[in-house]
């Protein structure tokens, strides 16, 4: 239920304007496609201008983190080197890992290393092979606000056939990334995305996705990657999520490792591979905010 205001009170946004000049429109846009049956956000999670700049400050720091992996990443040097990489600049910002702690998570950042799709606990006994395909997954917070994003690393002579996974992936996160339109439902951008995958001989795992982000390091909505076009919570302006599908060269089946509870790998044992950016709805398409 959207909770409507007298036209002259403040804006529910904070932005001190009078609600009817700032959100009056908006809300009623809402209302509208409500009625029509879709799903719409919350306001707890439209970002205000001031939620904005506080994410984008805490997305600089989780930028220069992977920065600093792509500087120093080699065969030869283990996860938990990397784990050091991330950890020592985040701090030198003055920023902290997300998900050090985060639900009993171990570690400052998730390396998955080929057929390890996420989750991946750094470890000074698992090293860089010369052919591994490396995913680094970092998460900030600073002064309250959460960033995240994962970049793939090939390590020295990669098969063409991790190459073009690597490279497949990310054409299927910049083909999403176009797909983010106000007023448009987050359907059409997961099947555009899916649709990517599979045209490329791929699969798209289903049980883990994206996630709202800012305030708090998992947000609502859940971001599915194989949902159906036209399906899907709307998107609109202030709202930010991840878009970070999970491709897999063979099956989209996948399990959670029986020791540790984190680490998840595929089911047929071939690779996997992920990028994640953190996206802003915005008037007339999106913003990418970390990348």
């Amino acid at each position: 239920m959207i909770k409507r205001l007298n036209k002259d009170d403040n804006c529910w946004c904070g932005s001190q304007k009078k609600y009817i000049d700032c959100h009056f429109e908006f809300d009623n846009k809402l209302i509208k496609f409500k009625s029509l049956g879709c799903i719409i956000p919350g306001r707890e999670i439209i970002k205000t201008d001031k939620q904005i700049e506080g994410i984008r400050e805490s997305s600089k720091i989780n930028i220069a983190a992977l920065d600093k992996v792509a500087e120093n990443i080699k065969e030869g040097m283990t996860t938990l080197e990397i784990d050091r990489i991330v950890s020592e600049t985040t701090k030198a910002f003055g920023g902290t890992c997300a998900p050090l702690g985060f639900e009993g998570f171990p570690r400052s950042v998730c390396v998955s290393i080929n057929n390890v799709v996420c989750h991946g606990i750094p470890s000074r006994r698992v090293i860089l092979k010369d052919g591994d395909i490396v995913n680094v997954d970092a998460s900030t917070c600073y002064k309250g606000y959460y960033s995240d994003s994962s970049r793939m690393f090939c390590i020295g002579n990669v098969t063409s056939e991790k190459r073009r996974l690597v490279d497949v992936t990310k054409e299927c996160v910049e083909i999403g990334i176009k797909e983010v339109k106000p007023w448009h439902r987050m359907g059409n951008m997961s099947n555009a995305i899916n649709r990517h995958a599979i045209k490329n001989g791929y699969s798209i795992v289903k049980e883990i996705g994206g996630h709202g982000i800012g305030l708090e390091f998992h947000e609502i909505p859940f971001v599915s990657y194989t949902a159906k076009f036209g399906t899907g919570m709307l998107m609109v302006p202030g709202m930010m999520f991840t878009i970070e599908p999970m491709v897999n060269m063979g099956s989209n089946k996948v399990y959670v490792d029986s020791i540790d509870k984190w680490t998840v790998y595929t089911n047929d044992g071939k690779p996997s591979a992920q990028w994640e950016v953190t996206v802003l709805v915005t008037e007339d398409g999106c913003e990418v905010i970390t990348y």
